[in-house]
């Protein structure tokens, strides 16, 4: 399928896709404040700028887009029609950040957990708000959600 808008403005549309502060992060942060959880935000002196801190715990915790970061088998991480090769090597250098900043983590001692945009929808279910509560008092190194 042809995009139906010309480069110049695809870009424009392209660039003004947040990094910080999405929907699915936002919907997290409040249930975990509601919950008596307090955390820092985008913390940068640490690897990947984890999207949510908690120092009190030693977790890390990032909100993954499906389609930015290729969460695999998610029906929302599609491939672009137009200008794969570009798309593969883009999607292929996030993959690989993504994975040398959890293990950079690790190093210096850090929990980690990746909560997937699809696993968040709409709203924050209080069962996944569980099950990260869960992870973040349990002690395990990382876990996915979603």
């Amino acid at each position: 399928m042809t995009d139906i808008v010309d480069k110049k403005t695809r870009s424009r549309m392209m660039s003004g896709i947040r990094g910080k502060n999405t929907k699915p992060e936002m919907l997290l942060r409040k249930a975990l404040h509601a919950a008596g959880y307090r955390y820092r935000v985008n913390v940068r002196s640490l690897p990947g700028s984890p999207d949510i801190v908690l120092r009190k715990w030693n977790v890390a915790v990032q909100v993954h887009g499906c389609y930015w970061h290729r969460h695999a088998g998610c029906p929302n991480a599609t491939m672009p029609s137009s200008n794969v090769e570009f798309w593969s090597g883009k999607f292929s250098a996030n993959v690989a950040r993504d994975s040398r900043t959890l293990e950079e983590l690790h190093q210096l001692g850090w929990r980690t957990a990746i909560v997937w945009e699809c696993a968040i929808g709409k709203q924050a279910d209080q069962a996944l708000i569980e099950e990260v509560i869960d992870f973040i008092q349990s002690g395990r190194r990382h876990r996915e959600f979603g």
